[in-house]
């Protein structure tokens, strides 16, 4: 449950502090920014004809919204984590399919700024298919993960409140297994 993925491994190298769910994601913002800083490019010199410098302003402040919503998402992530003590989900047979969506997103943006006659759904489905995997990894795997290694950096218990049992026996019920343990043997 503690050893994540390669991609959680790379983040949690470091301190704690500096891979907090809110700087992962807000990372994932800026890959974000990176990657639609082309066809943005594209859309302002060739087609709106803007200055380049106008073109640089737009995709500055695209990738802010962009670090700030995915930030503000990983936050929202660690917050559900802490009060519902969900456990880490590993991703890696859903790796697959979440994997190349934020590749599908780019090219439905790309080729709805290139292509007139494309319709605007498809880049709102681009939009969604580039920024829904990184938020989705960092809920679902990453943020119960660190939530679980930072209460262990704080020797406080990580499990509690989790349902997660050892043996399939819970504290108490130690005592009555063995209890009904012996009443077999007895019988025997």
């Amino acid at each position: 449950m503690l050893s994540g993925g390669t991609l959680s491994n790379f983040f949690l190298r470091g301190s704690l502090t500096s891979g907090h769910p809110v700087f992962v994601s807000g990372f994932y913002g800026v890959l974000i920014g990176a990657a639609i800083l082309l066809p943005c490019a594209y859309d302002g010199l060739m087609i709106e004809n803007e200055t380049f410098s106008d073109v640089i302003r737009d995709c500055a402040f695209q990738t802010l919204v962009l670090i700030s919503m995915t930030s503000f998402l990983g936050g929202f992530s660690l917050v559900v984590s802490t009060v519902i003590k969900r456990p880490p989900v590993r991703l890696e047979n859903r790796r697959k399919f979440i994997f190349p969506l934020p590749f599908i997103g780019i090219v439905a943006i790309s080729l709805e700024i290139i292509f007139d006659g494309v319709p605007d759904n498809v880049r709102w489905m681009g939009w969604a298919f580039l920024i829904v995997p990184g938020p989705l990894w960092v809920h679902l795997s990453y943020a119960p993960r660190w939530r679980i290694l930072d209460r262990l950096d704080r020797d406080v218990n990580p499990f509690e409140g989790m349902g997660i049992t050892i043996y399939g026996v819970e504290g108490g019920d130690v005592e009555e297994s063995d209890s009904e343990m012996e009443e077999v043997l007895d019988t025997v």
